[in-house]
C-alpha cells in the first residue's frame, strides 16, 4: 500500500491506496501547529498501517516554496512555522520507507496524468487555476520539476505593466488568472461601473466590492451579467495567451488546468481558443488539447499518493 499526506494551510489529510492508486481509507484533520501537525500526520498514519498491509512509500503534497530534492518544507505563506522542516526525513526515518515531497502543482500535475485528464500523454502540462496559478509539468513520461523545484512557475511571468497582483507582481498571468486574480478584475471593474451609475449584477453597492469573489462573478456571468462576462473574458485572453507561450515552449499533447477553469469553462474557451490561434504555432496548437482537470474535489488525494507512487 501507499501513503499520500496532504499538508494545506487549514486541513491535512492522510491517504491509504492499494498498489494501483485505488483510496481505501481517509483520515481528514485541522491544520494546527507545525509540531502537533506533524504528530498528528505521523499518528493517522501508524493508525492506517495497522491493517497489515506493506507500506511501500509515503508520498507529501504541500504549498511552497520548498526543497522537493532533499524534502524540506521551507516556510510556505499559509504555513506560519512551517521553517526548514525536513519532512521527508521524519517520516522515513519513524516509518523505515522511502518518502517524497513535491508541491501542490507538480502534485497535482503528475495525479491527473497518472489517473485523471492527461492518461496516456508522454508530455503534458497541469494549471492550478485556483488561490494561484502555477503549473506542474510532465515531459517525456516524467515530473519535470527543474534544479530546486522551482519550474513552473508561469503564474510569476508578468504579462502587463498594470494589473492585478498575483504573488508580488502586478501584472503576472496569476494576476489575470486565479480566483484571487478574477476577484481583484471584477471589484475594478465594478467600482468603474458603479462610479457611473450603472449597474452591476454580482455587487449593488460600494460598500459590498469586498464581498465580491470569482464564484459570485462567474454566477452572474452564467446569468448574463455583461460586466461580468467582460472580467471571465478579459481573464480568457490573458489565459489564452499563456497557454500560447506553453505551447511553443514545450510543444505539450495536452493542458490539464483546474480549479476555477474547470467549474466555469464555458466562460474562457471561446476567447481563450481565439488567442491560440492568433498567437501559438499552428504545427504546434494542432496537436495539444486544452482540457478540464477531471479529479475534481478529490485531486488533493489522488496528488498526495501519486507522489508516493513515483518512488
Amino acid at each position: 500500500m501507499y501513503i499520500g499526506v496532504d499538508i494545506g494551510g487549514t486541513k491535512c489529510a492522510v491517504i491509504m491506496a492499494d498498489d494501483n492508486g485505488n483510496k481505501i481509507k481517509k483520515v481528514k484533520f485541522d491544520t494546527l501547529g507545525r509540531d502537533e501537525t506533524i504528530n498528528r500526520i505521523i499518528k493517522e498514519t501508524e493508525k492506517i498501517c495497522e491493517c497489515g498491509e506493506e507500506l511501500r512509500a509515503i508520498g507529501i503534497s504541500c504549498g511552497g516554496p520548498l526543497d522537493e530534492k532533499n524534502g524540506i518544507i521551507q516556510s510556505p505563506p499559509n504555513l506560519p512555522g512551517w521553517d526548514d522542516v525536513h519532512i521527508t526525513d521524519i517520516l522515513e526515518e519513524h516509518f523505515g520507507v522511502k518518502s517524497r515531497l513535491c508541491n501542490d502543482a507538480n502534485a497535482c500535475a503528475v495525479a491527473e496524468w497518472r489517473f485523471g485528464a492527461g492518461k496516456g500523454s508522454q508530455n503534458m502540462i497541469f494549471l492550478t487555476f485556483g488561490t494561484g496559478f502555477g503549473a506542474g509539468i510532465i515531459l517525456g513520461g516524467r515530473l519535470y520539476s527543474g534544479t530546486n523545484g522551482n519550474a513552473g512557475e508561469i503564474g510569476h511571468v508578468r504579462c502587463s505593466d498594470y494589473g492585478p497582483v498575483g504573488y508580488g507582481k502586478l501584472g503576472s498571468f496569476e494576476g489575470f488568472c486565479s480566483g484571487n486574480g478574477i476577484k481583484q478584475l471584477g471589484q475594478a471593474f465594478a467600482l468603474e461601473k458603479l462610479q457611473r451609475g450603472e449597474s452591476v449584477g454580482y455587487c449593488k453597492t460600494t460598500a459590498e466590492l469586498e464581498n465580491i469573489t470569482a464564484k459570485s462573478i462567474s454566477e452572474a456571468a452564467f446569468a448574463g451579467d455583461e460586466t461580468a462576462v467582460e472580467v471571465y473574458r478579459l481573464s480568457a485572453r490573458k489565459l489564452g495567451m499563456c497557454l500560447s507561450l506553453l505551447i511553443d515552449l514545450l510543444n505539450p499533447e495536452v493542458i490539464v488546468i483546474g480549479s476555477v477553469f474547470a467549474r466555469s469553462e464555458e466562460l474562457f474557451r471561446e476567447e481563450m481558443e481565439k488567442v491560440i490561434e492568433k498567437e501559438a504555432l499552428a504545427v504546434a496548437s494542432s496537436v495539444c488539447r486544452v482540457l478540464p482537470a477531471a479529479l475534481g474535489d478529490e485531486i488533493g488525494d489522488y496528488a498526495a499518493v501519486a507522489v508516493a507512487m513515483m518512488n
